[in-house]
């Protein structure tokens, strides 16, 4: 089953706040170390509403900004200008 934008910001900050404290961070720690404000981090722990660069940054932080950079990427990368239009 499909999950709602407001599902996948909400575990994405569940996932976020158990890995954060999985590696002993504290949230002021977090703060200092991803150029986040507290009050952002709080509140995307709280309610999963965060910018994406604010999320990028703390996702760097968790070392998972990798999993960032294949979210958009294509599978089947045409090889010339005449596939990309097929």
């Amino acid at each position: 089953m499909l999950k709602t934008p407001k599902e996948i910001l909400t575990e994405l900050a569940i996932n976020a706040k158990a890995l954060r404290r999985s590696k002993k961070i504290s949230q002021k720690e977090m703060a200092e170390r991803s150029g986040v404000s507290l009050g952002s981090i709080k509140r995307f722990e709280s309610t999963g509403k965060i910018s994406l660069e604010s999320l990028l940054m703390v996702a760097m932080v968790l070392k998972r900004l990798p999993d960032f950079e294949k979210l958009f990427t294509v599978e089947n990368t045409p090889g010339t200008i005449d596939e990309l239009f097929r």
